[in-house]
């Protein structure tokens, strides 16, 4: 039998080490009720496995049951959730792995997977088995979340939401409406609560010829800047309603660069920013020009030195399963490269089915948002043929305040049936980083928590 001391210094010995992979006990999840973690793979298809990571809800006066169950898909295609949207934005930790303010995981227990596969750690064994379209991607996940409450019983009846962001509610809206045909046929075991989609890629078109006339009317362009960057989403028009997109791609990739041009070097991810050298990414070799400036602002500003260094340093040590040829993040070129010809395909008639069949889907925008404007999510919205758009139309938005700050208005937001709006002011492409505690007010809401 093992003494009291010998207990009392093995345990010594353990929180050490936790201390030096992680630098804090927290960072690595204790064993208790409060902070439960969980992560594991799924192979989803021969030669493509899809990396998963859990967080049980941490809430001081709640079980982790009586709270919603959020999955976060990130964008790209192949930014990692895990990485970014984990210690970027909503987990637990920030990426000194200090405790992070407003934390989702005191409302909700968190669910971040890396996908389409070959994201984050995240990877395929074959070159063929990276993602094509929107319908590997939905197909690939339902094979992942089938295994995942199946291994998760305990989370079969808790309200299950998904939250997106960017390109990922493009995927998001392919899986939620996949994911109720699984749980009719019982083929799924949960219970699916709703979809919210951030600053999502759900009409490429509609956010592109926006840019002109967003930048125009803020001062970021004036009449000859305006009638160039228009001059080149015309030619993305018309690659798309020809069917050709590939070629929107490509040409959409051109627009920004005449975007930046003309506006000395804008942030489309936040426009009160400015693009430096340092977002620039360490272009892998194979890629084109035109897929170069799509990786420069899309995946490499999710993926900076800093969460590299933490991903494949401290956390890879902690988790303990990631393969030795795997490098975080190492895959993402492939991911975004293979997704090309599918990547301006619009999917606002998935939204209206969604919407048709009473599933609850909550739309959010930044305010200082580029590459996904406000104004060109209002533009789909209005296309919309789900019976009660002319109602939510009609309706004028409700402020939202935050809890700490009751005088200032953080946003607005309207509803009506199972469609909601919210306009979050003073935020760009990533909300939770730019007005976490908006953001978290935004996830109560959204649950029913408020």
């Amino acid at each position: 039998m093992i003494s009291t001391m010998g207990r009392l210094g093995a345990a010594l010995l353990q929180l050490l080490v936790l201390l030096l992979l992680c630098g804090s006990a927290a960072a690595v999840g204790a064993a208790s009720e409060s902070g439960k973690e969980a992560w594991g793979y799924v192979s989803v298809r021969q030669d493509a496995n899809m990396f998963w990571w859990l967080y049980y809800a941490d809430s001081p006066t709640q079980n982790f049951t009586a709270l919603p169950l959020v999955m976060w898909l990130q964008g790209g295609p192949g930014a990692s959730s895990c990485g970014f949207g984990n210690f970027k934005e909503i987990g637990p930790l920030d990426t000194d792995l200090n405790p992070r303010n407003n934390s989702w995981v005191t409302a909700a227990s968190l669910l971040f997977v890396d996908n389409p596969v070959g994201t984050g750690y995240s990877y395929t064994t074959d070159a063929k088995a990276f993602a094509k379209d929107l319908s590997m991607v939905v197909t690939d996940m339902m094979v992942l979340l089938k295994e995942f409450f199946n291994m998760k019983p305990e989370f079969q009846n808790v309200p299950f939401y998904i939250f997106a962001e960017s390109y990922g509610g493009k995927m998001a809206a392919g899986i939620s409406l996949e994911l109720i045909k699984e749980v009719q046929l019982n083929q799924i075991k949960c219970h699916f609560a709703g979809v919210a989609l951030g600053d999502s890629w759900i009409s490429p078109l509609d956010s592109v010829l926006s840019w002109g006339p967003y930048l125009y009317s803020i001062s970021l362009l004036d009449d000859q800047g305006l009638a160039e960057v228009n001059s080149y989403t015309a030619r993305v028009q018309a690659a798309i309603e020809a069917g050709d997109y590939q070629k929107a791609t490509e040409l959409w990739s051109v627009t920004e660069e005449v975007v930046e041009k003309n506006t000395d070097g804008v942030n489309f991810y936040n426009i009160m920013t400015k693009r430096t050298d340092s977002d620039s990414p360490q272009i892998m070799p194979l890629m084109s020009s035109q897929l170069v400036s799509l990786y420069k602002h899309h995946i490499s500003p999710l993926q900076g030195p800093s969460l590299d260094w933490l991903m494949n340093g401290p956390i890879r040590k902690k988790l303990k399963i990631i393969p030795d040829f795997v490098k975080w993040g190492g895959q993402s070129n492939e991911v975004f490269s293979n997704m090309e010809g599918d990547f301006m395909r619009p999917v606002i008639d998935i939204i209206d089915k969604l919407l048709i069949a009473n599933v609850n889907v909550t739309v959010y925008n930044g305010q200082l948002d580029l590459i996904v404007d406000t104004l060109g999510q209002e533009m789909w919205v209005k296309k919309l043929k789900w019976p009660g758009r002319p109602t939510f139309s009609s309706l004028r938005w409700k402020p939202v305040y935050t809890p700490s700050k009751l005088s200032d208005t953080a946003g607005f937001y309207k509803q009506h049936q199972n469609f909601a709006f919210f306009w979050i002011l003073k935020a760009g492409h990533m909300i939770p980083s730019d007005q976490g505690e908006m953001a978290l007010k935004l996830l109560r809401m959204v649950t029913g928590q408020e």
